[in-house]
């Protein structure tokens, strides 16, 4: 069992307590991270005139050996190495002798990991940054192809009020956006260097803090040593926006799921990200979406368990902190996935508009719109409001919608009805009425795909 502190001990760690306690099967995924936090920690020592010229360049080039034989296979990450840091140093020795034994100076396991974690967590943020704003893409060019998709919009999942697709895709564009700002925001909170922090109150050596931050593309160093090693913020932070964003994907796949239902289709999905039934030929399951809204959960759990694990513990680091790694890589692995199949998803599924149309006339959603044509004619609001429940009723009764009916019929419950009605209540006539700015009108919804074409363009 290879070991960075068995000084102390006179006797060898019981197996259980050893894999109870090692992390090398998880945080193995840091390895990249070690060797560039490593190189950057050997490069500060050396211009701090704490390590010569040699030490550094053979630490450096026995780094690199390392990393090299990593990547072609030459070298396994394997067990009998308590973590990653344990690996790459006990390598590094072997390869380039007591030189490699100064690797560690001015550093603690403590930095050492809470840097690895947070050059890690940066780096997935910014492949995360990258996936949504290809779905915010995708949903941009969406809107653009669907602004005269008539549908019906929804409350109480009732029928309510003729939309636009483009208008309730553009609901899905504004959520993301507010994801994508949010990870930014991260971005710039995480992004400060706790190496150098030592164990806990950093090292009396004479380190150049800002210059090992500036080479590893921070902004700063931390300013508090003991909040350097503890400091689990940024992951919690992270995992609650991973949670939001989770939490809009599966909103949209409920309702993918629920449009290509038998009942609406009003969307049809791609072989490519639908699955068939073993006993039932007829089947195509929206499989995808029902996995994404499944997969929700797991994303919360892992913000819940790394709330609950840090509530009670003490300054500075505590042990328990390394139960942030495993559910914040599977919660990680888990978004990215998700984004990535659930914009394939959408980028592929064709759309119904004659079934949109005809649900949204089916559905009565041009009823407030003939209440409002009474008000226009000087019948009180109220008064209107119960002019059309009658019509709505006489609809039902009839099995027809409000625009087959006859202007007899329409006189018969109101004599305020006139041809015009039929304009009124038409769905163009619903929908291109309503341009101020977030609705579905096209003067509005030009205005909002213009200023989101000018945002998709800015972003970083």
């Amino acid at each position: 069992m290879a070991q960075l502190w068995g000084g102390r001990f006179t006797k060898e760690t019981d197996q259980l307590v050893y894999n109870f306690n090692a992390s090398i099967s998880f945080d193995q995924k840091f390895f990249s991270q070690d060797i560039r936090g490593s190189k950057a920690h050997v490069t500060m020592l050396a211009a701090c005139g704490i390590l010569t010229q040699e030490e550094k360049d053979s630490i450096l080039t026995g780094l690199d050996s390392i990393a090299k034989d990593v990547a072609d296979g030459t070298l396994a990450i394997t067990s009998e190495y308590e973590d990653i840091h344990s690996f790459v140093e006990a390598n590094l020795i072997a390869r380039i002798g007591d030189a490699g034994k100064k690797l560690h100076t001015g550093r603690s396991r403590n930095d050492q990991v809470a840097l690895d974690m947070r050059l890690y967590c940066r780096d997935e943020l910014v492949e995360t940054k990258a996936l949504v704003k290809e779905l915010l893409e995708t949903l941009h060019r969406l809107m653009k192809e669907h602004t005269d998709t008539y549908m019906p919009g929804f409350t109480h999942l009732q029928k309510a009020q003729p939309v636009t697709l483009a208008h309730h895709l553009g609901a899905y564009m504004e959520m993301f956006k507010r994801d994508y700002s949010r990870l930014t925001d991260i971005y710039q909170r995480m992004n400060v260097c706790p190496l150098g922090s030592g164990a806990l109150a950093g090292t009396t050596y004479p380190l150049d803090r800002e210059l090992t931050a500036q080479l590893l593309e921070f902004d700063a160093p931390c300013l508090n040593s003991m909040d350097g090693v503890s400091d689990r913020d940024y992951v919690i932070e992270m995992l609650s926006a991973f949670s939001t964003i989770m939490m809009h994907l599966s909103r949209f796949s409920e309702e993918i799921i629920i449009w290509n239902s038998n009942e609406y289709q009003f969307v049809e999905l791609d072989d490519a990200y639908s699955t068939g039934s073993s006993i039932m030929p007829q089947k195509k399951n929206p499989d995808i979406a029902e996995l994404v809204r499944g997969k929700t959960g797991r994303v919360y759990g892992a913000l819940t368990s790394l709330l609950t694990t840090m509530k009670g513990i003490p300054l500075a680091y505590n042990k328990d902190m390394q139960e942030d790694k495993e559910l914040t890589f599977d919660a990680i692995d888990t978004v990215k996935g998700c984004l990535s199949l659930f914009n394939g998803m959408i980028s592929t599924m064709r759309f119904n508009p004659d079934k949109m149309r005809a649900s949204a006339k089916n559905g009565f959603t041009n009823a407030t719109d003939a209440a409002d044509y009474l008000v226009n004619h000087g019948v009180p609001f109220r008064d209107a409001h119960g002019i059309v429940g009658q019509l709505v009723l006489y609809c039902i009764d009839k099995k027809i919608a409000l625009d087959d009916m006859s202007m007899e019929e329409y006189k018969a419950i109101s004599p305020v009805f006139e041809e015009d009605i039929y304009d009124a209540i038409s769905m163009e006539t619903c929908v291109k009425k309503r341009n101020t700015i977030g609705a579905p009108g096209p003067e509005a919804m030009e205005k909002v795909i213009a200023q989101n074409e000018a945002y998709l363009k800015q972003l970083s």
